[in-house]
């Protein structure tokens, strides 16, 4: 292939228009830059031969003040330096575009319901407008990715989510961007602009978001159908959403006072109430064992996050404040139970599926607070 000298826009300007794009002088062994000279305009293309023999080309955008010929060789060199590490781009350029594929690989690894969560998750703060989404792999730095951190906290104070669901957002994204390499879309230098961005500290506090009875009440009464009766066997068992989803009539037993429950934690049976045993009594009354206990108003299963909705605009009803979800009442239970005082912390850590490290270090407090009363009334000298 002929050479020509494509540095300066006055020998590019005495070109011809043709497809088949001009070469100029190789960068290094098997790698040249061109441009592709169209009546509409002018393009930079980089051709690169293989270890195999070969040729392979790559677009490196159309040429302007900001991408002249140096920075086309610079863009060149990176994307040869890319192939040398085995990097493939086409099928994932964007952040946007390695967060679907690591949807994709959580859906295979870890199932529907992760995949759910991380898809909803990246569509809240990755894929929203003016976000982070569209940035190309190779330009991801350190300080836009805190941009974006800082961005999902309001200045003024006014959380949009709180610092610790912030951590949360930035843990997914990290493991996003770390599948992009490990997938090799992404040479592993650019792993340090985004290890590089630290969470909160000091995020992980206790939750402070919690319903007395009358707000519970108050609750339940805005809500109707299928979501009243999630939101009452929450309160009922402190049970995580998902557990209390994915219950079927078999697992309540009347005879035993006793409800199965399968989590993260794996399967626990917990004792009931006489409230929660006649409620959970009447959401089995005429159901066959293999029958979803609580669905939705349709009948069918509830699906990740689908109650999310219809529990913010119960919660706007009830003028509750901002912030509450159906994990709240799995708070507001744990509180309740242990600021009583009736229950030691083993026994509603496996009541809630936890473990006492995890009650010591949000819920500590109240359980000092009631050994300390239970002691007042004791006679020890």
């Amino acid at each position: 292939m002929a050479r020509q000298a494509i540095d300066k826009p006055t020998h590019r300007n005495k070109l011809t228009p043709r497809r088949e794009p001009y070469w100029g002088a190789p960068l290094a062994h098997g790698l040249f830059v061109g441009v592709r000279k169209l009546e509409s305009g002018e393009t930079w293309i980089a051709r690169l031969r293989d270890e195999a023999g070969k040729q392979k080309y790559e677009a490196l955008g159309r040429v302007s003040p900001t991408l002249d010929y140096l920075a086309a060789c610079a863009k060149a060199k990176e994307w040869a330096k890319q192939q040398a590490a085995g990097v493939d781009t086409s099928k994932c350029r964007t952040i946007s575009d390695a967060c679907k594929l690591y949807v994709a690989d959580r859906k295979r690894v870890k199932g529907d319901a992760t995949a759910h969560d991380a898809a909803l998750s990246f569509k809240r703060t990755v894929d929203n407008d003016g976000s982070i989404g569209a940035i190309a792999l190779d330009k991801i730095t350190q300080a836009r990715l805190e941009k974006w951190r800082d961005a999902l906290i309001d200045p003024e104070g006014d959380h949009k989510i709180s610092k610790a669901s912030t951590n949360r957002e930035l843990i997914r994204l990290k493991a996003a961007l770390n599948y992009a390499v490990s997938q090799r879309y992404v040479t592993r230098d650019r792993e340090q602009e985004w290890a590089a961005v630290k969470a909160f500290k000091n995020a992980g506090q206790r939750r402070t978001l919690f319903l007395d009875y009358k707000q519970r009440r108050a609750l339940l009464e805005a809500a109707t159908g299928a979501v009243r009766e999630l939101l009452e066997a929450a309160m009922h068992t402190g049970a995580r959403p998902g557990e209390l989803v994915k219950l079927h009539r078999r697992d309540f037993s009347e005879e035993s006072r006793e409800l199965k429950l399968r989590g993260k934690t794996g399967e626990r049976s917990i004792p009931l109430s006489p409230k929660a045993l006649a409620f959970f009594a009447r959401m089995s009354r005429s159901k066959l064992p293999g029958a979803i206990l609580l669905p939705r108003d349709d009948g069918k299963p509830w699906g990740p996050s689908d109650w999310d909705e219809l529990v913010r605009d119960a919660a706007t009803a009830a003028k509750l404040q901002p912030g509450v979800c159906l994990y709240t009442l799995r708070h507001s239970f744990i509180t309740e139970v242990l600021g009583s005082g009736l229950l030691d912390v083993l026994s509603v850590a496996r009541i809630v599926g936890t473990s006492i490290g995890m009650i010591d270090k949000h819920y500590g407090h109240l359980a000092l607070s009631s050994a300390r009363e239970r002691l007042a009334s004791v006679s020890l000298v």
